[in-house]
């Protein structure tokens, strides 16, 4: 299959300066680049859609760099923020940039058996750190007018708005991922930069001072946005934590969770942009989505496939094997510390060991447990057959003792679809 069929069916295309650098890249050798901003020592949710990309290209027989920016994280992308960011320092960037390296190498081939196709990974810290200032003013800025860089959207959403400013550092960045894109050209051959929709006013800058600096041809190539049903950036958890491809940031069960709780607008582009399944297997779960959306196949398809490509197939088996335990009788088979991963956002309270092995009325145990108001709503909700005790319906004329805990000390009480308490016997 020809790229441009594939990329048009998956959306990734949002804009580019040229439409035949498709047919260079179905002819293979393109070597291309993509920057990463190492604002934290992991990549995020957001950067598989550059890293796939990426990897989507290369199995093409094309060259890809993965650009770390140690030099222009040290000033920071003004494009679309709302405020200026912090300034990080070189040490802490070299360990970020360190964090990064590694999560890649599960993407792209850095193997010398690759040929051509062998992936790079380089830092920009080693050209923008030594370059002279005047050497680049003259070299660089010469070539681009103020009005110029204030027009492009990036800049100007921040110069439009009273309350907050752009500092000339920030200003700044524009060039120096220009000149990022010329150094790539005159040292690798590098011939196209990808990135975000975002970044196309920045892009195209780099690739004019190609043309103009060393009378090259260079293209762009951007893809949309990753968003959620609401418009917002995707990536991100209800409570605003990033989503981390770092498995001690995330755990793979969270990025399961999060992933197969994705919402039914998006879940179909997500399917495209975040695997690699054929056409007709995504279409075939476009129309399960369609027939039997409470089956949720395209979501759990979605989620086994992200979180096998990122941590691995044990890990999206074991993922996978602990979502349908939360809401199953196949809880009480979950190792100690998987099940307490499980239910590691539900509130929580310590019992005595002692009052368990006396026993416990349900309804006091609701009600203790926050999960009643009252005494007459939890014998309401146990006659009604919606409370369960680790996934078994408990009725009014039990007694929960400590031998219902699991591992001798856990009882996972919950109410209706989602409501959970953990009681931790002590």
């Amino acid at each position: 299959m020809k790229l441009r069929e594939d990329w048009q069916f998956r959306g990734l295309i949002h804009q580019t300066t040229d439409e035949g650098v498709f047919d260079r890249l179905d002819a293979g050798a393109v070597t291309l680049y993509v920057g990463f901003d190492p604002t934290a020592s992991s990549l995020h949710l957001g950067s598989l859609i550059p890293l796939l990309n990426m990897r989507r290209l290369q199995i093409a027989g094309n060259c890809p760099i993965a650009l770390a920016g140690g030099g222009t994280g040290l000033i920071g992308d003004p494009s679309f923020k709302d405020a200026e960011r912090p300034l990080l320092t070189r040490e802490v960037l070299e360990e970020n940039v360190a964090g990064i390296r590694e999560q890649m190498a599960h993407f792209l081939d850095f193997e010398p058996s690759a040929g051509k196709a062998q992936a790079k990974l380089l830092n920009n810290a080693d050209w923008l750190t030594t370059v002279g200032l005047t050497d680049f003013l003259r070299d660089v800025g010469k070539h681009f007018t103020v009005n110029q860089m204030i027009a492009k959207e990036s800049v100007k959403s921040r110069l439009d708005r009273d309350d907050v400013g752009l500092s000339f550092t920030e200003f700044s960045y524009m060039l120096l991922q220009a000149y990022d894109f010329l150094r790539l050209y005159l040292d690798q051959g590098c011939t196209l930069q990808l990135g975000g929709s975002d970044q196309w006013g920045n892009i195209t800058v780099g690739a004019e001072l190609v043309r103009k600096a060393a009378g090259g041809d260079a293209d762009a190539l951007t893809s949309p946005l990753l968003l959620r049903a609401d418009g917002t950036k995707f990536g991100k958890s209800e409570g605003g934590e990033q989503v981390w491809l770092d498995a001690a940031r995330t755990s793979p069960f969270k990025m399961y969770q999060f992933l197969v709780n994705s919402d039914d607008v998006v879940t179909p582009m997500l399917l495209r942009y975040f695997t690699f399944l054929s056409h007709d297997e995504i279409r075939a779960l476009d129309e399960s989505l369609a027939s039997a959306p409470q089956e949720r196949r395209a979501q759990r398809a979605l989620a086994r496939e992200v979180v096998t490509m990122v941590h691995g197939e044990e890990a999206a088996v074991k993922s996978e094997r602990a979502s349908v335990a939360l809401f199953g009788e196949s809880i009480a088979e979950l190792d100690e510390s998987t099940l307490l991963e499980v239910v590691a956002d539900a509130p929580s309270s310590t019992w005595s060991r002692d009052a368990l092995l006396a026993g416990v009325d349900p309804v006091d145990l609701l009600v203790e447990s926050h999960l009643a108001k009252s005494k007459a709503e939890a014998r309401r909700f146990l006659e009604q057959g919606g409370v369960y005790l680790n996934n078994v319906r408990l009725d009014a004329e039990s007694r929960v003792g400590i031998g219902d805990a699991l591992h001798g000390r856990y009882l996972v009480v919950r109410r209706g679809p989602r409501q959970l308490h953990l009681v931790v016997a002590s």
